[in-house]
């Protein structure tokens, strides 16, 4: 039997650890991945004992985002994106989340690690939000958590350019986090999910619903807008020219 595409670990003293680990498909979007993040954060969530979760992905993958059938499917129409809800599994957690983002974060998979509540890049992985690479605008919430999280100058070069950066062309343009060598990423993110640990449970669940009470009252707003988005912006022949074309490069 293969290994599952994503585990989850008890660390001990109230921290999980989930992995993506799909590496046929390098941790893009696959129902597997997707069925497997849904219910490893539904467990963190449902354990009394769990105190802050850290998400992680394999080598030199976080997580690339969408596959290409899956973006063909949303070509079509066969499905939107907020059918397969990813995007607000660390947010809604009750606990707090730490991305560790040892590898690159591509598109979804980018937007995937920043809506943790704390997050870690490594200097030498790419992360980008390159959904207008193929001629669509953004979605999974990216036009709300990128200016959140990274200011609203730099998000928008992001989105509108769909470059590639560098983890650590992000910290010299301001990115607030912590930005590492990969191989001291996860290690830092499991540092701060046990000095999370050290509080009371309750009161880290009290003290993340404020704080992202705001967060979660916004981003209806903004998928709404971007699924209005999507209907323009999505089905033009140029984008599936740019699916099949694209797709990897």
């Amino acid at each position: 039997m293969s290994d599952p595409v994503v585990v989850s670990e008890d660390l001990g003293g109230g921290v999980l650890l989930i992995r993506m680990q799909d590496r046929a498909n390098k941790n893009t979007f696959s129902d597997p991945l997707i069925l497997g993040l849904t219910e490893a954060f539904a467990r963190a969530g449902a354990r009394s004992d769990c105190k802050a979760v850290v998400l992680t992905g394999y080598d030199t993958y976080f997580s690339s985002g969408g596959t290409q059938e899956g973006l063909r499917d949303l070509f079509d129409g066969k499905f939107k994106f907020t059918d397969k809800d990813l995007y607000s599994l660390a947010m809604n957690c009750p606990v707090p989340v730490i991305s560790a983002m040892q590898g690159h974060g591509i598109g979804g998979g980018f937007v995937l690690g920043l809506f943790a509540d704390i997050v870690v890049l490594a200097r030498e992985s790419v992360y980008t939000a390159n959904f207008m690479k193929y001629g669509f605008t953004p979605g999974m919430g990216s036009t709300f958590i990128l200016p959140q999280k990274l200011g609203i100058a730099l998000a928008e070069e992001m989105m509108l350019t769909a470059d590639t950066y560098r983890g650590e062309d992000l910290q010299k343009r301001g990115a607030p986090f912590q930005v590492l060598p990969r191989e001291h990423v996860l290690e830092r993110a499991i540092e701060l999910a046990r000095t999370l640990a050290e509080k009371p449970r309750v009161s880290l669940v009290a003290l993340k619903d404020h704080l992202v009470a705001p967060l979660r009252a916004a981003l209806p707003g903004f998928i709404a807008q971007e699924i209005a988005l999507h209907e323009l912006t999505f089905h033009q022949p140029e984008v599936r020219d740019r699916i099949e074309a694209l797709f990897g490069r």
